[in-house]
């Protein structure tokens, strides 16, 4: 162990060993000083704890397609889609956005289901999306898929305050469970059309997507470097009841350990977020601390555990009902204020 401690890098950690791995954790080697960390509570899901308790209408996901998706990927089939606002034309986005503003919402997440080539479609609804940012006032992060630069650049121009893209770095993955005939490399290249359009950019890797088992994780980790990223958010793969992964076994929170850590060795300035998807129940919590020992900077709907823990640590604490992208902000205004 002491020769994966002396030269700790995201080769040696991908590759080492469980024990390794946790014993890397327990050393703090990870952590960046001093210890801060952003707890983020999005109103898309009720959340409450003996220290923060979600704001109702503050943070949104809107669906540009209602509850439709042309991939139907086997881990969602389109289950996710139905806790979203449906807005199905940009009247109807419009009309939502304005309604949730006025029940005090502070932004929202615009998604929505993919086309059969792996992009949301959010052409029509970018003069929306920019009268939006004009006239409400709202933070707007926008969930692309696969995107060109034409469109990349056109959110740009509508001033996006964030591009959230799941990036998946296997082809078998992409094929077999996201129903998509696409490969890594049109991942590869939508990073590079976000980049290049001068959004800031927030990949999402997927641990444990290909059956609940590492697969692609780290060409995906590879992969957006090039497009320096303005955060990285880990989420994991979440059986969904009723989907054709229900009875998947989720990957293990060492799994997302590895991840996450990797990730923090790849991008030393970085913010790195542990995301809103990943397993319930008994693995909540120590997947939420692991993170914390991978250096993670943020953690949304944290266990009950992982908040005490940092507090034990002597972490500073912040709690905000934003998405866990707003890192991107909330990590500029903690570093200018030291």
């Amino acid at each position: 162990m002491k020769r994966i401690m002396a030269k700790a890098s995201p080769e040696t950690v991908w590759n080492s060993t469980e024990e390794e791995l946790r014993a890397l954790l327990d050393s703090g080697a990870l952590i960046t000083e001093p210890r801060t960390v952003c707890f983020y509570a999005p109103s898309f899901r009720y959340y409450k704890t003996s220290h923060y308790r979600s704001e109702p209408n503050q943070f949104p996901t809107i669906s540009v397609t209602g509850t439709r998706c042309a991939l139907n990927c086997k881990h969602c089939e389109a289950k996710v889609l139905e806790t979203m606002h449906a807005a199905e034309t940009p009247e109807k986005l419009f009309a939502v956005a304005s309604q949730l503003r006025q029940n005090g919402a502070l932004g929202c997440l615009v998604s929505g289901g993919c086309l059969p080539d792996g992009s949301v479609p959010l052409s029509p609804f970018i003069s929306v999306i920019r009268k939006i940012k004009e006239r409400l006032g709202l933070t707007v992060f926008v969930h692309t898929g696969i995107i060109d630069f034409a469109t990349a650049e056109a959110l740009k121009q509508a001033r996006v305050d964030a591009a959230l893209i799941d990036v998946i770095g296997d082809e078998e993955t992409i094929r077999e469970v996201c129903n998509l005939n696409a490969s890594a490399k049109d991942y590869e290249n939508s990073l590079k059309a976000l980049h290049t359009a001068g959004l800031a950019v927030v990949p999402h890797i997927i641990v444990g997507l290909s059956g609940g088992k590492l697969k692609g994780e780290f060409h995906a980790l590879r992969m957006i470097a090039s497009a320096e990223p303005s955060a990285v958010v880990i989420i994991a793969f979440m059986p969904i009841h009723g989907t054709t992964m229900a009875h998947v076994k989720p990957p293990m929170p060492a799994d997302i350990a590895r991840v996450t850590a990797t990730a923090r060795l790849m991008f030393p300035k970085t913010p790195i977020a542990l995301g809103c998807v990943r397993p319930k129940g008994k693995q909540h919590a120590e997947t939420d601390i692991l993170a914390l020992k991978a250096g993670a900077d943020a953690v949304a709907f944290p266990s009950e555990e992982a908040i005490r823990y940092a507090e034990a640590e002597g972490y500073v604490q912040s709690f905000s009902s934003y998405c866990c992208a707003q890192i991107i902000r909330d990590a500029v205004s903690r570093s200018t204020s030291k």
